[in-house]
């Protein structure tokens, strides 16, 4: 069997933050795929603007770097579980892993998830001890956890001989022995090369090539990105794709792309083993394959990961809509969810009774979020409903997502966390000291449990706690309430501004979240409320003014500072009868009737439905 040595294909797999991105960067530097005087950012591959702000890879991104006669096709990929479609496309397209595991963290919850899903597609293994000069850094004791992890999983005998390179991203060192740093990367270099499998040489076969992930273009439309399987691919070439619901199209391939550094270069032709960009199918989609009219036959479809959490997607009809945005129709916003899922498989979007409305299916709060903040960031108003836990029938049986969560804490906050993950309907699996104070956690938790849980779990914590989940499995429902805010809010009788005296005098009845001179308007919350029950309150009241003067004049500088909530708070704030209303430029919750009168009516017809 013939093998192209002149390639090999990996995927670099992490929890989230233990470096896997600097260390694309630090690849990309030292094979000298950048010209000496090329000025590249760092984290260079995190080029959309909300992945540079959080530090986290969104997307799935595909870069190639040449070392001495070898080219090493790198897929970086997100390490967080909302975006675990990509992973799992990812590691079809690959030969094997480089999984990232940081030195003194060690294993965490994607840690677990990104190797599993590699580990089922029998891929080869090395494993990247990073950030091992940090302090405190534990590289033989994790070596042994992710040995653990790798039989816990049920790695086969091959898998569980990983290699072990030991490297510090940050500065570019890597060596395969933990005490002592060589000067530059070779080691990680060498250790691609000589362990990952070159992919086979089949050119002259028929071919096959499998879509694995989506971009859009502007001027060519879809994009199609996956790898060569089999045969040769070239441009102007007549081909047949294989549709997922089993028709045919055929079409001819009009542009094809190959990678080199951060850059798409044109190509005329592509072999087996390389991994390519293709345009010319406006239908295309992820898992369908592209072969010749002669010899069609289809690669086995790609799993992508269903969607576990939905929220209803609103036009803006507050008081206030359309004075920021630049987009703010239905049509408008129908328009830009299509166009999302023209790229993200995982997203599902519905249509609802009202043509001003549409359910929205994700993978995770965060995945939601991400497009929540891309579309505010790109001129539109909308509003979005509470998220809610996608329900699925399983052999008869009803059934909630429910999530793996580990938490590390100091010991002084143990009771209090097990004690509220207990109210929320977890389960604990494992509680482990390490000596220093600090404790690790284990628990078992419903989805719909952890919405809102991360506000409460850095008060109960002091913010020194660190919180991971990812989603584990779907399991029969837990009846009874579980999460959910416990208190009532504040809400706004009437519009106009909120002002200091308002402010000062409300203050003792809860937590304000807006400044003096914002403006509100009426049914807008503009605090949460001590009690369990909501409180209409007058915010925008001003002083009667009078000309005696008062000794409290100047207590206006006291005022507290208020609870500035961003996107993902207020999603996790909200309840049922609320809204969160997003604009360019502002971040409003809301209740759905505005109306005092209406609400009250409307919460006396819904208590009076339920005692029927």
């Amino acid at each position: 069997m013939k093998l192209r040595e002149d390639i090999r294909n990996i995927a670099i797999i992490a929890h989230v933050d233990h470096g896997k991105t600097t260390l694309v960067d630090q690849l990309l530097r030292q094979s000298g795929t950048f010209r000496a005087n090329e000025q590249v950012e760092e984290r260079a591959l995190d080029f959309n603007d909300l992945e540079k702000e959080r530090g986290i890879t969104i997307l799935a991104k595909n870069t190639a770097i040449h070392y001495k006669d070898t080219r090493i096709n790198i897929l970086d990929t997100p390490g967080h579980a909302d975006f675990g479609g990509e992973v799992e496309r990812i590691m079809k397209m690959v030969d094997g892993v480089l999984l990232v595991v940081d030195a003194f963290e060690g294993c965490m919850p994607q840690t677990r998830f990104v190797l599993k899903k590699a580990l089922e597609q029998k891929l080869t293994p090395i494993v990247v001890i990073n950030k091992i000069d940090r302090d405190f850094a534990r590289p033989k004791e994790v070596v042994d956890e992710v040995l653990e992890l790798f039989i816990e999983l049920g790695a086969d005998e091959n898998q569980i001989e990983f290699p072990v390179v030991y490297a510090s991203a940050i500065n570019g060192t890597a060596s395969m022995d933990p005490d002592k740093q060589d000067e530059d990367m070779t080691a990680l270099f060498e250790a691609i090369i000589k362990y990952i499998p070159a992919p086979i040489d089949n050119r002259k076969e028929p071919l096959q090539f499998q879509v694995a992930l989506l971009d859009y273009n502007d001027y060519v439309g879809r994009i199609g990105i996956g790898r060569i399987f089999r045969g040769t691919m070239r441009v102007g070439q007549q081909v047949a794709l294989m549709k997922l619901d089993g028709s045919v199209k055929t079409f001819r391939v009009t542009k094809m792309f190959g990678f080199i550094g951060l850059k798409r270069v044109e190509i005329n032709e592509a072999y087996a083993g390389d991994l390519v960009a293709v345009s010319g199918m406006e239908q295309i989609n992820v898992g369908e394959t592209v072969c010749p009219i002669e010899h069609q036959e289809a690669l086995p479809p790609l799993r992508i990961d269903e969607p576990t959490l939905q929220m209803t997607f609103l036009v803006n009809n507050s008081p206030f809509a359309g004075r920021e945005g630049k987009w703010i129709t239905s049509r408008k916003l129908e328009e830009r969810l299509r166009q999302q899922l023209e790229t993200d498989v995982s997203l599902r979007v519905e249509n609802t009774e009202s043509p001003d409305a549409w359910i929205v299916s994700g993978r995770g709060e965060l995945h939601l979020s991400i497009l929540i903040e891309n579309m505010r960031r790109e001129g539109y108003e909308l509003q979005v409903s509470k998220p809610e836990v996608i329900i699925r029938e399983i052999d008869g049986t009803l059934c909630e997502p429910v999530e793996r969560v580990q938490i590390n804490v100091p010991e002084d906050f143990t009771g209090a966390i097990i004690e509220s993950l207990g109210s929320r309907k977890g389960e604990m699996l494992d509680m482990a000291n390490d000596g220093n104070g600090q404790v690790q956690l284990e628990f078992i938790v419903p989805s719909r449990g952890l919405i809102g849980y991360t506000t409460e779990f850095l008060s109960l914590t002091r913010g020194l706690g660190i919180l991971n989940h990812s989603f584990d499995s779907y399991q029969p429902i837990i009846p009874g309430q579980v999460g959910g805010r416990r208190q009532g809010v504040l809400v706004a009788m009437e519009t106009g501004k909120a002002t200091a005296y308002s402010i000062l005098a409300l203050e003792d009845r809860g937590v304000i979240f807006v400044e003096p001179g914002t403006e509100v308007y009426e049914g807008m919350i503009v605090g949460e409320h001590t009690r369990e029950n909501d409180l209409t309150v007058n915010i925008t009241k001003t002083k009667h003014v009078t000309n005696i003067r008062s000794s409290t004049k100047e207590s206006t500088e006291n005022i507290k500072k208020p609870r500035i909530m961003t996107l993902e708070q207020s999603l996790e704030f909200l309840n049922d009868d609320e809204y969160c209303e997003v604009t360019p430029k502002s971040i409003r919750l809301r209740k759905k009737i505005l109306d005092k009168n209406e609400r009250e009516k409307a919460a006396k017809k819904k208590k009076y439905a339920q005692v029927e």
